[in-house]
């Protein structure tokens, strides 16, 4: 397997840098280079060895490295056919079908799009445990953005933490709207009773949710939404607090006559790629199950 590395020529504006500070200038933690100088990584310019001390100079190129990750003993992998809808040799951007949990939990071990993921790295020699950037519930299908080494994770979540990962929900939600937009701002908590249930409570966590109207029905509602913060449940437990509880989540008061899951898919993700800087955006349509 070919070790995961990045590569830099060095610029005009970084000449006379001593590598340890161009390395957090890109991101590169302290932990990571702990981890380059301790465990098997190497970092490189004009293709020798060299220490984090040493002073760039323009031209140069500069690699890094990083040792070989050691991935799970307690995740299975198994052969599961995923829908891959974007790879690069840095992330991977998956469309999740309903019924797959993003990872493994007591209730459902095996048959995770982490388990899949797996078996896709071993069958295509990608050195690499997994690291799942954006998370679904299990019933809720749509897309994900998996990043296909820690350094990479650990960018993708300095994305997050800045809010610079766009995911644009479709749901299929009871009643109907008298306003063509709106926000839900009310605080998420577990609930008591529950260790699965989260509700609307003071001493939750800040929750933030915006929706349009796309369609109104006689009876229930196509809304788009797109979220501030990502708690657990947040679409389904805010929705379901204003009266608008997702077809088919029977978890939260949804109707399950017309869908056997809740009606929510992941349609649209937007982000700056954490490598070459690109802007990224995909599509994924509603799937079948869900679709009127």
């Amino acid at each position: 397997m070919t070790p995961f590395s990045l590569h830099w020529v060095i610029e005009k504006k970084d000449d006379e840098k001593f590598i340890k500070h161009f390395l957090s200038e890109h991101d590169i933690s302290r932990r990571a280079l702990t981890d380059i100088k301790f465990n098997g990584g190497f970092i490189k310019v004009n293709g020798k060895e060299e220490n984090v001390r040493y002073r760039l100079t323009c031209g140069d190129s500069l690699e890094v490295i990083f040792p070989a990750e050691e991935r799970s003993e307690s995740l299975i992998t198994e052969d599961i056919p995923l829908q891959i809808i974007y790879e690069d040799p840095y992330i991977l951007v998956i469309n999740k079908p309903p019924y797959m949990s993003t990872i493994p939990s007591r209730e459902h071990p095996s048959g995770s799009l982490a388990n899949a993921l797996m078996g896709y790295y071993r069958r295509n020699s990608v050195e690499s445990s997994a690291h799942i950037v954006t998370r679904l519930d299990r019933n809720t299908s749509g897309l994900v953005l998996i990043a296909k080494h820690r350094h990479i994770h650990h960018l993708c979540g300095l994305m997050q933490q800045g809010k610079k990962i766009k995911r644009v929900y479709q749901a299929l939600v009871e009643g109907v709207f008298f306003e063509k937009s709106g926000t839900i701002e009310e605080p998420i908590g577990r609930k008591e009773t529950s260790i699965i249930e989260r509700e609307v409570r003071q001493d939750g966590q800040y929750a933030c949710t915006h929706f349009e109207v796309l369609k109104q029905f006689e009876d229930f509602c196509h809304i788009k939404l797109w979220l501030e913060t990502g708690r657990t449940h947040q679409i389904r437990v805010h929705m379901s607090f204003i009266g608008h509880p997702l077809l088919g989540d029977e978890l939260y008061g949804g109707r399950t006559d017309r869908f056997r899951r809740q009606a929510l898919h992941c349609s649209n993700l937007q982000f700056i790629h954490p490598v070459t800087k690109e802007e990224m955006h995909f599509h994924s349509e509603i799937p079948e199950d869900i679709r009127l």
